[in-house]
């Protein structure tokens, strides 16, 4: 029985070697080409039908304002949006009188799922600390989806979330693209084509944490900001060298390198497959990165935190790079001493991309209120921007910078019907997000306990669904 088992393995063998010979069989797909997305998205539209939101002030959420306006959703997308839109046959209806309409909200700078609630140490799963360069890792295999931070920001209007590792490396690894709705899996909130993106850190952090701060860290290295820029070039010239010798096998030229998962991330990046989002506070280092991005011909898609780009926001708008940045935080460190609460409208007013975003779990469920503190910051000092473009900090803005500006982000007919109700004016204090559509679904409502979800992690537990 055991020679017949042989036997059988053998003739396999020899079937799929005939199989691979040349002239016969299909073409195979070479070896050392990894797939793309092994751990694909799952998702699916919650269910939804057919819904005119009429008589609210609407906020497009790329530059435009409708007074007495409506929002007609359809299978999903959004269909109609105009002062004048009649309900289709059959179509349920919601009057918003006195309420204003906004696209969802946008946080391109999250940890929830890595960083979940309740925050203990065997939760904390968004550093890799293991070494400066750790391109190799993916968050998304951090992401818990029980988090109730997720059903908060919910909340708060986000319906779209990036979420990063943390800033203690030079290249922290990849990060995702979540649709804020519940699932079992991460994968069953992954934004369906979004690209993946990669956390870069530049400044205290990294020199932190392997240098001064840490001594005996594996990597011991950088202790200074020249060891955090000798790092990234060091990186980058190990990946460029993989990536050429990958487009020389492509092209027959020779023998594949042998796959390597961080030069496989860094080469994606200068394949321009996968965007850059870097840790970044003072202006003169984010002109540093800037160059260091034309040195090996990559882009840096958005600066985080950068509490310094009003010093340089003429040169942030002609590099391209958006800033994504706090309201008011500044001068817990050294670097984020010079902040000021001028700095989203200065950027903004000198023709860059300005962005609102969270880094908390806490501050994502308020973010209209942040993005309304740097709105009124710049009408001090003589920036009247108004309220419709301002919203492009949290909606179409954020979107560009993850790649899903094509699919949401904004108002417009045939975009996912991503739309948030508000009780009122979403720059006031008192304002709130009474109903938040994915895809067309009503996923929030805070009238009806019935469409307020609650995590299977919080059931029985003191706080179960609370709203903040």
């Amino acid at each position: 029985m055991r020679l017949r088992n042989l036997w059988l393995a053998a003739a396999a063998v020899l079937a799929l070697a005939a199989c691979d010979a040349p002239g016969k069989g299909s073409a195979k797909t070479p070896a050392f080409e990894a797939s793309a997305d092994p751990f694909p998205s799952t998702y699916k539209a919650y269910p939804s039908g057919t819904l005119l939101i009429w008589n609210a002030t609407v906020l497009d959420g790329i530059g435009g304002r409708i007074e007495n306006g409506s929002v007609l959703i359809q299978d999903g997308k959004i269909a109609a949006v105009g002062a004048d839109l009649k309900a289709p046959e059959g179509a349920a209806t919601l009057d918003a009188r006195g309420k204003w309409i906004t696209p969802g909200i946008i946080d391109n700078h999250s940890h929830l799922g890595a960083y979940p609630s309740p925050g203990v140490d065997s939760h904390g799963d968004g550093n890799e600390i293991s070494g400066p360069v750790t391109a190799e890792v993916w968050v998304e295999h951090s992401v818990w989806p029980q988090d109730a931070g997720f059903t908060r920001a919910l909340a708060g209007g986000i319906t779209s979330l990036q979420i990063l590792p943390g800033s203690a490396n030079l290249f922290g690894g990849r990060g995702v693209t979540l649709k804020n709705v519940p699932a079992r899996t991460m994968q069953g909130m992954k934004f369906p084509g979004a690209p993946y993106t990669l956390k870069m850190a530049c400044g205290e952090n990294p020199k932190r944490v392997y240098g001064y701060g840490r001594g005996s860290t594996p990597g011991g290295a950088p202790y200074s900001r020249m060891g955090n820029v000798a790092g990234y070039r060091d990186a980058w010239i190990k990946a460029t060298d993989y990536k050429k010798q990958l487009d020389k096998a492509k092209a027959g030229n020779g023998e594949p390198p042998k796959r390597d998962l961080e030069l496989e991330t860094l080469a994606g990046v200068l394949n321009g497959d996968i965007l850059v989002h870097m840790h970044c506070y003072r202006a003169d280092e984010m002109a540093v990165i800037m160059d260091l991005s034309k040195e090996f011909d990559y882009k840096v898609t958005a600066f985080h935190h950068a509490v310094e780009s009003y010093k340089i926001a003429d040169k942030l708008a002609e590099y391209g790079a958006c800033s994504s940045m706090w309201a008011d935080w500044w001068g817990f460190k050294m670097e984020a001493y010079d902040g000021i609460a001028e700095n989203i409208p200065l950027v903004h007013n000198a023709g860059a991309c300005a962005i609102v975003h969270s880094d908390s779990d806490v501050g994502i469920q308020h973010l209209n209120q942040e993005a309304a503190k740097a709105w009124a910051d710049g009408k001090r000092i003589g920036i009247d921007i108004p309220m419709e473009e301002a919203w492009e900090w949290l909606s179409i803005n954020p979107a560009k910078t993850l790649g899903i500006d094509d699919k949401t982000g904004s108002l417009e007919p045939g975009k996912m019907a991503d739309v948030v109700v508000w009780t009122g004016n979403p720059f006031s204090t008192y304002s709130k997000a009474e109903k938040v559509y994915i895809d067309g679904a009503l996923m929030f409502d805070r009238d009806d306990p019935a469409n307020n979800p609650v995590m299977d992690f919080e059931l029985g537990q003191p706080g179960e669904g609370d709203r903040k």
